[in-house]
Formats: C-alpha cells, structure tokens, sequence
C-alpha cells in the first residue's frame, strides 16, 4: 500500500487534512466492548497538521488505513510493529491482518473499519441488523460476524503463529483489538429513534429516497467524491441547484448506487445526506 510517495495525481495536502480531519472526528460505533465484546481500541483523537501524501487510486477502506498508521505513529506509547500482514498457506491468501502494535510495550492484533450505515427497520429485528450499506450490498451484522468468525480467529491459525514467532511475539500475550469507526444515517421520516448499544454520537445525517426530494426543492447540493464522504461538510464547494442536482442523482440512482451528499437548507445550514436508490 502507497501512503507516503509525492506524484502529481495525489490530492494536495489541503484536500487530505480535511479527510483526516473528518476521520478523527468520527467517534466509535460503540464503547469498550459493549457489542459481540468486541473491544474498541482507545486513542485520543488530537489534531494537527500533517504531512501525508495518499495514491487517490487506493479504495477507500486502505486510503483510511493510511490514516490509522499515521495516527498510531504520532503517539510516543505505540510502535507499530507490521502492517498488512498476508497470512498464506500453501501460496494460498488465507487472510490479512490489519497491524500489529504494542502499546505501553504490550501486543495488540488491530483491526481497522471505517463504515456507513443506513438504518432500516425493516431489515432484520435488532438495533444492530437494522443497519445495513447504503447500496443494501452489506451491513453491520454481517461485517461484526465476518470479525468474529474470521478476520480475528485468523491470529491462531497456525500460519499465522508461525509468522508471530518470526517477529518474536507470543501469541498468549497479545490482544485483540477493533478500531471501528461509523458514520450512521437515520431515514427522514424516523430521525429520533433511540439506540440501547451502538453510539448516538456515529449519527451524522439522514437519508431520503427519490420520492422523498421534492420537500427539498428549495435547497442546494455538493455531491463530493467518495474520498470526501469523510470531509465535514462546508461551505467553500460549488453548490448546485435542485434541478441539476435531480439530473446528476438520476445517473447514480440508475446504476444503484446511492451518492452521499451535503444539502445547504435556504438559512445556510449544511446536513449531510444519503440519496438512495431503493
């Protein structure tokens, strides 16, 4: 993975502390390890200017990756011991794990996962299968039994022991931890539903379907590419006008794909939104 090259085709540093910005601002979707006891991963979010430069090509999940290790890197009680472990059997990819770090010298296996969820009360019957991807492509129940059935029980694998020993780790004194960040959008319609287990605060916005637009025909609106789905919405954007933005959305609604987008109300108030398709 690129996360530290200089080429023209990079954003400019601007553009990427504003993305790194929006990502320490996103709380953890739950606290300590009150979901699956899972345990969240604790690290103070504390701001300030980097020097990072990211290939725009990467996907969004690995380009947040790149914000975790910078990040783990800024504090003096975390070494960052490997990235991006492959674990192979055979030349056959087992699976990845995240990184491996000590913290206050004690060995942590972290997973990273930055998420949009959608909650839809008609998909499954608990607070936790009700969110689901804005596309319907995947939700949280099944990244939460994917964590637990795989990407975690993969540290004792005996492949992945083997690799452990190589970098003089026993494998008995190393936790596992999740870095699950969210951002988490409740239906227009339904805005005040209350939550028993994941954190309020991941709510960020809410999200309408195509039926649903026209109460916003007063309104004006930035469709930022998916690298900015991280940036806190502002102002400084070339807004569009509900006509245009009905024309531009038509094209990723027909394709099922449904846009994030931020909605400037007449009194300059800036929401977040998703647009969808279903």
């Amino acid at each position: 993975m690129i996360c530290n090259l200089d080429f023209e085709m990079y954003q400019n540093t601007k553009e990427i502390q504003k993305r790194y910005e929006g990502f320490l601002q996103t709380p953890s979707l739950w606290k300590s390890d009150a979901v699956y006891q899972l345990n969240q991963f604790k690290i103070e979010p504390k701001s300030k200017k980097i020097d990072l430069q990211i290939d725009e090509k990467l996907r969004l999940g690995k380009y947040i990756e790149c914000f975790v290790f910078h990040q783990l890197r800024q504090e003096k009680t975390i070494e960052v011991i490997s990235e991006n472990i492959q674990i192979q059997q055979d030349k056959r990819t087992l699976g990845e794990l995240d990184c491996i770090i000590l913290k206050d010298d004690k060995p942590i296996h972290l997973e990273i996962i930055y998420k949009f969820y959608l909650y839809d009360c008609t998909v499954g019957e608990s607070e936790i299968e009700h969110f689901i991807g804005p596309n319907k492509k995947d939700s949280l129940i099944e990244k939460l039994n994917k964590l637990k059935e795989k990407q975690l029980p993969l540290l004792y694998s005996d492949e992945c022991l083997e690799y452990l020993e190589s970098i003089k780790i026993n494998v008995d004194k190393i936790k596992q931890q999740v870095y699950f960040k969210a951002q988490l959008f409740m239906p227009f319609s339904n805005r005040n539903i209350k939550f028993s287990v994941l954190n309020e605060n991941c709510v960020c916005g809410f999200y309408i379907n195509k039926n649903e637009l026209a109460q916003f025909s007063d309104c004006k609106f930035y469709i930022p590419n998916k690298k900015d789905w991280l940036t806190v919405p502002n102002q400084n954007v070339n807004w569009i006008n509900f006509n245009q933005f009905q024309e531009s959305s038509n094209e990723y609604l027909g394709r099922q794909f449904s846009p994030l987008c931020w909605l400037k109300k007449p009194n300059g108030e800036i929401k977040k939104i998703f647009l969808v398709w279903w």
